[in-house]
């Protein structure tokens, strides 16, 4: 194998099993062996997590809550609590800790550990693995799968062969053989669309892409085609990045109907400019784009994935931790977002740069900078403002985000949990770590 010899190399892939779902049923008894969804039961709702005697009927995360009770006719419905789930996963992750120092964390519930060179303190692999998984039931009574390959790739996709509860070891000359039947849509990054488009030109396995020549991936899928070939071939040469930075904030909900008016999208617009812009202060950032991204109500095919998304994006004259220079941007670009109802909203942005790395000069005279000109680019947070963002954080990371509102503000409810990290988010919120729902 050719990932910079990864035979030197020992990535782990820890995945709690159907987290969300899985604390529901330790702590409330009465869940226990029944089919449990964690989400919204509405129509608008989607299954966050599902238990698996709720798989067993073919219920899954990112589908729509009718469908799942359609399949599914027992289905318990559980609303979630995001504190609780944050407050085990900064427990899992304290173990993860104390095997390696090198824990890249995806998401609440599932992270790579790097246990390279780690054999002579700890011991082989899997043992290692079994300890963590045999940690990690008796300390918080949950089950966890395990994953261990030379590259990132494969150890994620061993852990989801190993689930429910289980352990899988790929060694570095098993990788092809391991690798070679599975879908190509197994591959890292394919998702619905580009498997369709794989399989359109006849690469339905890992196989048959490891097997392709990397002219012809070129040729029918630029430079991706040459990239997951690689995968397919077992070369990943990324680490595990316990510190990785993110690219982009954003926040987005499902209206519980098709909106089209204009003052409840503006104000759904604000809300979540206010929520993105706070978690940029928290890490000290700016963005220079503010990007719009709406979901039509009208349904174009089957899935989760059924309604058209639109974006839309502006890069700013200078980057903003502001609040309502991120809406002002935002609903600039909603002028195009109107020709037709919506069903979801979201406003996020991008291009973050450090605060001492290309922040705005501030401006010395009082007023919304560039607001008179009519050009959203080129909007400002003056330093009263700034002053008022610092006071507002504070109330906020003491009473949390909530306490205080802009009567503009809309309510903006979001049609599932999120299993991701928001980076930026409230401590008390998020694991101690430094960022639609799956399991």
């Amino acid at each position: 194998m050719a990932a910079g010899d990864p035979t030197t190399r020992c990535i782990l892939h820890a995945d709690m099993d159907a987290f969300y779902a899985s604390v529901e049923q330790r702590d409330r008894p009465e869940l226990r062996g029944r089919p449990v969804a964690v989400g919204g039961a509405g129509t608008r709702g989607v299954v966050a997590a599902a238990s698996y005697e709720a798989r067993e009927y073919g219920v899954h995360s990112a589908m729509s809550s009718v469908e799942a009770k359609r399949l599914c006719p027992e289905l318990i419905f559980v609303s979630g609590d995001m504190k609780r789930y944050a407050a085990e996963s900064r427990r899992i992750f304290e173990i993860f800790r104390s095997y390696s120092p090198s824990v890249e964390g995806l998401s609440l519930d599932e992270a790579f550990l790097d246990l390279t060179g780690t054999q002579r303190l700890l011991g082989p692999a899997a043992e290692v693995g079994e300890r963590l998984r045999r940690e990690v039931r008796e300390k918080t009574a949950l089950p966890i799968s395990v994953g261990i390959g030379p590259i990132k790739m494969v150890a994620k996709i061993a852990s989801a062969a190993a689930k429910p509860d289980g352990l899988l070891e790929v060694p570095p000359d098993a990788v092809m053989g391991f690798l070679e039947p599975l879908s190509a849509r197994k591959i890292w990054g394919v998702g619905p669309v580009a498997g369709e488009r794989l399989e359109g030109f006849g690469y339905r396995t890992i196989g048959d892409l490891a097997r392709a020549d990397p002219a012809t991936l070129r040729a029918h899928l630029g430079d991706w085609g040459e990239s997951i070939g690689r995968l397919a071939r077992g070369e990943d040469l990324r680490e595990v990045e316990p510190h990785r930075e993110a690219v982009s904030l954003s926040e987005e909900n499902t209206f519980d109907r098709d909106v089209t008016d204009r003052g409840r999208l503006e104000a759904t617009i604000l809300t979540h400019a206010e929520s993105v812009a706070r978690r940029l202060r928290r890490q000290q950032v700016f963005a220079r784009t503010v990007f719009l991204k709406w979901r039509l109500a009208r349904r174009t095919k089957e899935g989760p994935r059924g309604y058209p998304a639109r974006t839309r994006q502006l890069t700013l004259a200078e980057p903003t931790d502001d609040g309502e220079v991120i809406a002002q941007v935002a609903k600039s670009l909603l002028d195009d977002a109107l020709v037709e109802p919506v069903r979801l909203l979201g406003v996020g942005v991008s291009g973050l740069v450090d605060e001492g790395g290309g922040a705005a000069q501030l401006s010395l005279f009082d007023g919304a900078e560039g607001a008179s000109s009519g050009d959203p680019r080129s909007m400002q947070a003056t330093p009263r403002k700034r002053q008022l963002n610092q006071a507002l954080d504070a109330l906020a990371d003491k009473f949390g985000d909530d306490v205080v509102r802009r009567a503009s503000q809309g309510e903006a409810r979001h049609a599932t949990l999120s299993g991701q990290w928001k980076r930026g988010g409230r401590d008390t919120d998020r694991p101690s770590e430094d960022e639609e729902g799956r399991d």
